[in-house]
């Protein structure tokens, strides 16, 4: 069910992105102009059309989710919000961390949801900050857990 991301799939990766942009982060930003001027499908899928090496899909017959993996850095994870607490998440966590070795990535330090996630499933915050680029807002580091108790467990809310 995780598989690379193909060109035919960048529709569907920027159109979750786009959703979960505007669900989880517009709410902290309030930014009409990027939510919804700047911030579209086809501006994120010539993004991302260079960056088919580093993406990869859950995909059951449909792309319910994406992760974004440069190195061991989890760079993005995004699931059809209408999807999320279905373990797309979960998986596509596990597969980063089973087959690409991440161990890192930063989340939104408002975005609460979403560092309980990566908690329960193995990542712990660092207590290193920095904000996020032309914002007041601050990004947490979060790294893997190493031993037992880091196992990927359960289902939880993707970011």
């Amino acid at each position: 069910m995780i598989r690379k991301a193909k060109k035919k799939d960048l529709s569907r990766i920027a159109e979750i992105q786009v959703f979960n942009y505007r669900l989880y982060f517009y709410p902290i930003f309030q930014s009409d102009a990027y939510y919804f001027s700047e911030l579209r499908v086809p501006t994120l899928m010539r993004d991302y059309e260079t960056e088919l090496d580093s993406l990869y899909v859950y995909d059951d017959g449909v792309v319910k989710g994406f992760i974004k993996i440069e190195g061991t850095y989890i760079a993005r994870l995004f699931v059809e919000p209408i999807l999320q607490n279905a373990s797309i998440g979960t998986r596509l966590l596990e597969y980063a961390v089973k087959e690409c070795h991440a161990d890192h990535l930063w989340a939104l330090e408002k975005n609460v949801k979403a560092i309980r996630f990566y908690e329960r499933n193995g990542f712990a915050s660092t207590g290193e900050k920095k904000l996020e680029e032309g914002t007041t807002e601050y990004l947490i580091l979060l790294k893997r857990e190493t031993g037992a108790s880091a196992s990927i467990q359960g289902a939880g809310t993707e970011k």
